[in-house]
Formats: C-alpha cells, sequence, structure tokens
C-alpha cells in the first residue's frame, strides 16, 4: 500500500465551535488552522453556509465527520455519503478525517463511537468501505482512534496491531487522537511507553489533544477540560518521532475564556517548530 498522504503543513489548529467565533476573528493571527465538524453543516441553513464561507475564507479548513461509520458490517450509507462529498467539494480541504469505528448497525444508528473487534474481518470491513468512498471523493482520508469502554471478545490482535494492519489495507492516513491513546492505555492498563514503537508513526498525518476527566475511576476522554501534563508528554514524544502535518485542540464542553485555549494552541504550536514541523 502507499505511504501516508502528502500534504502541506498547516500548523497548530483549534476545532471550531460557534460560541467563540467573536474571540477568533479578534485573535486570527494565532491559529493556523481550523478543523470544522463536518455534521454541523450536512442539511446546513443559509446562515450556517454563510459562516462556512466565512471560515474557509479566513483560515485553512479541514473536515472531522462523525457519522460515516466506515467500520459497519453493513456498508457506507450513500445518502449520507453525498452530503459528506458536497461539503468536502465546497471546502476543499487538504484531508479530511474519521473515526475508526462504527455508529451504525443492521440500519439503525447507535448514536455513539462504537469500537470494532480487533479482527481480520473488522479489517476487511473497514477496507471495503474505503474503496466505497473513495470512488465518490478523493480527498485522503485519514483515520482517528477511538476510546473504548468494553473491548469487544474474540479479538485476534492488540489496538496498535489493529490500527497498523488497517491503515496498511486502506492505504488511509493516520490521525492520532493522544489523548485517546492515554485513556486506553490508562483504563486497560497496557504499557504505552513500552510499546511506542508498535503505533504506525510513519502514517501519521494530524493529531488530536484534548482534556477529560476521571469518572467511576475510568478515564473518559470528555473535551471538557485543559489537556492534562500526560497528554502533553505523550504529544511532545509523537510529535518529536512521527511526521505530522497539523495539530487540534479540541473543546466541546465547559468552555474557558478564548485565551486559554489559545495558550494551549501556542504550546502545540512551540513543539512543532521545536521539531522542525511548522515554521
Amino acid at each position: 500500500m502507499v505511504a501516508a498522504i502528502d500534504a502541506p503543513a498547516l500548523g497548530s489548529g483549534i476545532g471550531y465551535r460557534p460560541e467563540f467565533r467573536a474571540d477568533l476573528f479578534a485573535h486570527r493571527d494565532r491559529i493556523d488552522f481550523l478543523e470544522i465538524v463536518a455534521d454541523h453543516y450536512l442539511d446546513a441553513t443559509r446562515e450556517k453556509l454563510d459562516e462556512l464561507d466565512l471560515l474557509r475564507s479566513h483560515f485553512p479548513l479541514v473536515a472531522h465527520g462523525l457519522d460515516l461509520s466506515i467500520g459497519s458490517a453493513d456498508g457506507v450509507d450513500p445518502r449520507y455519503l453525498d452530503k459528506i462529498a458536497a461539503l468536502i467539494e465546497r471546502i476543499d480541504p487538504p484531508w479530511w478525517s474519521e473515526h475508526l469505528c462504527f455508529t451504525r448497525a443492521g440500519g439503525v444508528r447507535i448514536g455513539h463511537l462504537a469500537s470494532l473487534p480487533y479482527t481480520r474481518e473488522a479489517i476487511d470491513a473497514v477496507a471495503r468501505n474505503v474503496d466505497y468512498v473513495r470512488r465518490r471523493i478523493k480527498t485522503p482520508l485519514i483515520l482517528e482512534n477511538v476510546t473504548t469502554v468494553v473491548r469487544i471478545p474474540g479479538g485476534e490482535m492488540d489496538e496498535a496491531e489493529f490500527l497498523s494492519r488497517t491503515l496498511e489495507a486502506t492505504g488511509c492516513g493516520w490521525l492520532c487522537d493522544v489523548a485517546n491513546l492515554h485513556v486506553n492505555a490508562t483504563n486497560f492498563s497496557f504499557d504505552l511507553e513500552r510499546d511506542f514503537n508498535c503505533w504506525p508513526w510513519d502514517r501519521l498525518v494530524q493529531i488530536h489533544y484534548a482534556g477529560g476527566r476521571a469518572r467511576n475511576g475510568l478515564l473518559i476522554d470528555s473535551h471538557d477540560a485543559a489537556t492534562s501534563e500526560a497528554v502533553w508528554t505523550l504529544y511532545d514524544r509523537v510529535v518529536a518521532r512521527a511526521p505530522v502535518r497539523g495539530v487540534v485542540l479540541e473543546r466541546d464542553e465547559n468552555m474557558p475564556p478564548f485565551l486559554e485555549l489559545i495558550d494551549e494552541a501556542a504550546r502545540a504550536r512551540a513543539t512543532l517548530v521545536e521539531n522542525r514541523r511548522w515554521r
């Protein structure tokens, strides 16, 4: 299969949320690019499309999908794919991303990013679906590792091997969510430091980082707090190791003053510059 995608370096970005639009434009010189949630602009009103055009006129954009269900055994919903394709055509990003998971089963949307079983059969299903998507969307697709609370029984490999084999089978790049890596390593007690070189770093294109919280003895990727020092340590190591093109801070709830988000993006950028991933 081909190597990770050939894409421009975008720098240090942020996941766009309408709550901070005014602050974003007041400080637009301190954010290199934006990631939009694709699903927020499907079946969009004129107002939302105008917002999208405004963002595109001031920032490079990438799109991040939520409900493609790339791992569904019953395939990708063609109507949903048509909507995603129209959005990708409108914003013309260098890449777009989705979660390596399933969100539909038996034609029913389950409303959750459900982890796939770590099996060869699941890899084959993802590969079939990616091939179908590529017939409609030529823009490179990258896949994000997700968190899970329960490991599906019958797995034939660990997460690192499953991800590596899936990216190899599909030719996709990797959106490495370092917070998700930390959450899964903590909750399932595997040694991320010892097994660091087992992950497919040569296929990495983009990074997500975020803060979460503990609940009932588990870490939750809740995107409602500042990034923890443990995640920053992992982020720094990944940037030093992998040919990342862009990094994105995710924050969805408990929004702080916007300058706190700016500070996190600046810290992420400093690591990119130190490792010559950004100018």
